[in-house]
């Protein structure tokens, strides 16, 4: 509707003062702030970044930002970080896991903006939710190790809720077998290369040895492989070594890490279809399980 020439002259005087439309005054009148905040506890692990990204993409193919927040480990910083998310409207929200204090709850029921939770599994989210059971992965490793045949275990383990989960169905897998002395070391959340190099060293000097050592995530895993050949020792033969998350680095470790893997493209491109769907009107799925496979490589 506006002439060619007028056109390049506002876009030249666009460019000279740096002006920036107010998106919060265009969103009074739309009703739509073209915004969707995604919290998760932190980006120092990657884990969590391909499925960020992959439904930051998505999104922003359908003219959405995405405004990221880090929770921490553990979630303590959620219930400040969502009010400050909800004072500015935004039109969806992504949160990592289940667990939220009853304000936040609260909060979320009365913003009635789209929510899908991710990374954990619940039949009764708080409105969607696409994850798998960590309580079922757990159990799936504890019955592959068991069916290898090992039966003196360790685990080097960080310490966040949905490992916890994982580690309680692990635990309780192995107790129904007979098996309930699982030595464990428990470090801090986020694990890392260090932590994990400090903590198998911990069960190793402590003795008497494991056979096979769990670990919550494959960072952590990758630290206990180190510290074990640093110490002359041959994996899978002494210590048979077991991950989470089938990281891009896992199977080029030597030996190539076991792992559990997750399909965290899936989960971020499925979360963004959810959330399309529920602000277009559309119908969509509520809970969604990608599920989990379990990788055996050359370390088990």
């Amino acid at each position: 509707m506006v002439k060619p020439q007028k056109l390049e002259a506002v876009r030249a005087v666009i460019q000279r003062t740096g002006y920036v439309p107010n998106l919060l005054a265009g969103g009074l009148a739309s009703k739509k702030s073209r915004l969707v905040a995604a919290i998760v506890p932190t980006i120092g692990n990657s884990i969590f970044a391909e499925a960020i990204e992959r439904f930051t993409d998505r999104l922003g193919d359908a003219g959405y930002k995405v405004m990221l927040g880090l929770s921490g480990y553990p979630a303590d910083k959620e219930e400040a970080l969502l009010e400050a998310v909800l004072s500015r409207k935004p039109d969806a929200i992504f949160l990592t896991g289940i667990n939220h204090s009853q304000v936040t709850r609260s909060r979320l029921l009365a913003a009635k903006v789209p929510v899908v939770e991710t990374w954990d599994f619940t039949p009764t989210p708080i409105d969607m939710l696409v994850g798998f059971s960590n309580e079922k992965l757990g159990r799936s490793v504890a019955l592959y190790l068991y069916d290898k045949g090992y039966r003196r275990f360790g685990m080097v383990w960080a310490s966040d809720e949905r490992a916890k989960v994982r580690q309680g169905a692990f635990l309780a897998a192995l107790s129904e077998r007979g098996i309930n002395d699982v030595r464990i070391s428990t470090v801090t959340a986020p694990g890392n290369f260090k932590k994990g190099r400090a903590g198998i060293a911990q069960l190793l000097d402590e003795g008497p040895s494991v056979e096979a050592v769990f670990c919550s995530s494959d960072v952590l895993a990758h630290g206990v492989m180190t510290e074990v050949q640093a110490r002359g020792m041959s994996i899978p033969s002494d210590l048979a070594v077991i991950g989470f998350g089938d990281l891009e680095f896992a199977p080029y470790t030597f030996p190539a890490l076991s792992t559990v893997h997750i399909d965290r493209s899936q989960i971020g491109l499925r979360a963004a279809e959810m959330v399309l769907a529920r602000i277009e009107g559309r119908e969509t799925e509520k809970v969604v399980d990608i599920g989990f496979s379990v990788v055996e490589r050359e370390s088990t």
